[in-house]
């Protein structure tokens, strides 16, 4: 049985990551969610394709953020 403790990140925020290379989130999150291709997020935000692919892989595998803890 785990003891108790605060919440904490396994994984860095999608938010924070999206945000660090200068993309709007609400607005990453509208193109993934319309269906926009990599290429085609990575033109719009001025960013490679790569990098869109990286947040994409991250989003599918963890969400917006992952935390665990302890109640």
């Amino acid at each position: 049985m785990y003891g108790l403790g605060p919440p904490w990140s396994v994984q860095p925020s999608l938010k924070a990551m999206v945000e660090d290379v200068g993309i709007d989130f609400d607005t990453f999150l509208n193109d993934l969610g319309d269906g926009k291709n990599d290429k085609d997020i990575a033109v719009k935000a001025g960013v490679s394709p790569k990098v869109i692919r990286h947040f994409r892989e991250h989003f599918e595998k963890y969400g917006i953020d992952s935390i665990m803890g302890q109640d």
